[in-house]
Order: structure tokens, then C-alpha cells, then sequence
């Protein structure tokens, strides 16, 4: 008999897309009221508070598929995240507008995105995120924060500027709550959706897993967009990636079973893809200290081309092979 469509799981996804922006709203703006209710600087929220919760949903997500096993899904968010992030939103933003950049954001930010992308393509090269990686990641990510607060440079994060009420510590829980439970059920939906169109745990983690976690930067860019922010926006996005590659899967290979996440051999190819769209968006910075429209539009066209090879499952292996 025929397997029919899951409907069903397609709602819930929707659902639970939605359940990861607001979730995650609810949890960086009451932790950041909370956080200064309590004396901490604006500083250090934005490097922390704020930094861990726009990764909420990625958090969650990885989290629950390394717990559970799916490794390929749990180390395919983070790359196809950020991926999505640089190509589709980031090239997105600069093609509507054209994005200012500071030096310090190329210089700082930028420099380290490329070292720490190369570094997680160094630990994939066996298949295996293993547990002693993962701290090395952690380790890297707890030094560069020590750094920005021992040279007391700012994030480039939008803090919250309203008082602290009663209700943000009950908004916190709930934000937590929604967001760990959208993370859980969208992970084993999305893979209800890909054993029916066939698709590896893989391709379904580094496309529509990575595109739903990736939901509250799509809204926080649109609305930078139109407030004319997309310079901090630009700069929010880098800092994501980097706390997804080493924060996130940091903690997700201390948790996995066994402590081990093993992935497909696909992982380092699409790490590959990571590192030239790094590269590619850096030397864009670099040029004029800006994002050019064109430049936005270069990056968009190759997010729909590296989507494209991913849902039909091409390598650049392959193509090559095939030409040769």
C-alpha cells in the first residue's frame, strides 16, 4: 500500500518553527531584563545572555537529535544554520540594502570564523566529533569571550531596553519550555518527512532542520532591515555562527552517547561549502568595508545552488567525476 503523505508532520513543523522564534524572543528578552535586574553590565549580556539565547533553537535542536542518536541531523543544523545564515540572510540583507562593516568586525570576528570553520572541517576529517574535540571547542569559545570582556568590547546585539517586570522570570521558564519542546518535536517530525521522500538524516539536517532554527535571525534581520540596521544585524549573524559551531556542538558532543557524534561523509563536504562561503563573505567585508548589493546577490545565488545539490544529494565529487 501506498504511504501517504505526512500532513500532519508538515503542521507540526510549522508549529514548532513558530514555537522556536517565540520561545526564543521570550528568552532573550526576559533574561536580559533579569540579567540587569540583578547588576550585570550590558557588556557581559550581550556576550552571554543574549549570545546563548538567539541560539536557543539550534541549541535545542542539536541537542535533542545527539540524545537521541541522530548525529547526522544534530551536526547538520549548525552547518546548514550557518550556511543559511551567510548565504541566504546575510546575502539577502546586503542585496536589499548594501551592509556597512566596521574593520573590527573583519579583523576580530571574521578572522575567527574562518580559523574556527577550518577547525571543525580538522575534527570531521575522520567522520567523528569526538567528546575531547568538543571540549577543545568549548575551550576556544570561553577564550574568546574572555577575551571581548577583558577588552570590554561590545557584542553586536540589540539590547532590550525595558524595565524588569514580575512576569519575566515565569516569561523565561515558558521560553525554555516552548523552545525545548518545538526543538524536540521538530526534529522528530522533520524526520518523519525525510524517511518518505527518502532523504538521509543528513540532507534533511542541513536544509529544512537548519532553515527552521534558523526562523528568529530570519525575523530579527527583516526587522533590522527596516529599522536600517543591518549593520548590527550582519554582525549578529557572525557572532550566531560562532557560537553555533562552538558553543553548540561543543555541548552536543558532551552529551551525545557515548560521546561520540558520527557523521556522514557528507558533513565534510558541506563543511567545505561553510568555509568558502566564510571566505567568500570576509573578502566582501574587506572590499570598501562593505557588503555590496551584487556581492549580497553572489551570496543568495550560491545558497540556492548548495540547497539544490543538497535536496538531490550531488556532491561536487561527483560533478567533477562526472566532467572528467
Amino acid at each position: 500500500m501506498e504511504e501517504t503523505f505526512p500532513i500532519l508532520a508538515v503542521v507540526i513543523i510549522v508549529i514548532c518553527i513558530i514555537g522556536l522564534w517565540f520561545g526564543a524572543n521570550w528568552v532573550v528578552d526576559s533574561a536580559t531584563r533579569i540579567a540587569r535586574q540583578i547588576g550585570m553590565s550590558d557588556l557581559v549580556i550581550g556576550l552571554t545572555v543574549v549570545a546563548i539565547g538567539t541560539s536557543a533553537p539550534e541549541f535545542a535542536v542539536t541537542i535533542s537529535s545527539a540524545l537521541s542518536g541522530q548525529s547526522d541531523i544534530s551536526v547538520g543544523n549548525v552547518i546548514g544554520s550557518n550556511i543559511f545564515n551567510l548565504g541566504f540572510i546575510l546575502g539577502g540583507l546586503a542585496l536589499f540594502a548594501g551592509i556597512p562593516v566596521t574593520r573590527k568586525m573583519v579583523r576580530r570576528d571574521g578572522a575567527m570564523l574562518i580559523g574556527t570553520t577550518i577547525l571543525l572541517l580538522i575534527f570531521l576529517l575522520d567522520l567523528t566529533l569526538a567528546r575531547s574535540e568538543g571540549l577543545i571547542l568549548l575551550a576556544v569559545l570561553l577564550a574568546y569571550m574572555g577575551y571581548l570582556l577583558y577588552k570590554r568590547e561590545e557584542a553586536h546585539e540589540e539590547l532590550n531596553d525595558e524595565p524588569f517586570r514580575w512576569t519575566d522570570v515565569p516569561l523565561f521558564l515558558a521560553g525554555i519550555i516552548v523552545v525545548v519542546a518545538s526543538g524536540h518535536y521538530f526534529v522528530e517530525e522533520a524526520s518523519v518527512v525525510a524517511r518518505f521522500f527518502g532523504m538521509s538524516e543528513w540532507v534533511i539536517g542541513v536544509t529544512i532542520v537548519a532553515f527552521g532554527t534558523s526562523a528568529p535571525e530570519i525575523a530579527t534581520s527583516g526587522i533590522a532591515l527596516r529599522r536600517g540596521q543591518a549593520g548590527m544585524s550582519a554582525g549578529n549573524l557572525i557572532g550566531s555562527d560562532l557560537f553555533n559551531l562552538l558553543g553548540v556542538l561543543g555541548v552536543a558532543t558532551l552529551l551525545a552517547p557515548g560521546g561520540n557524534l558520527i557523521v556522514d561523509r557528507s558533513a565534510q563536504e558541506s563543511t567545505y561549502t561553510l568555509i568558502l562561503f566564510v571566505c567568500i563573505v570576509v573578502w566582501t567585508m574587506w572590499s570598501d568595508w562593505r557588503i555590496a548589493r551584487w556581492q549580497g546577490g553572489l551570496l543568495v545565488l550560491l545558497g540556492v545552488i548548495r540547497w539544490t545539490m543538497d535536496f538531490n544529494e550531488i556532491s561536487i565529487v561527483d560533478i567533477i567525476s562526472n566532467l572528467f
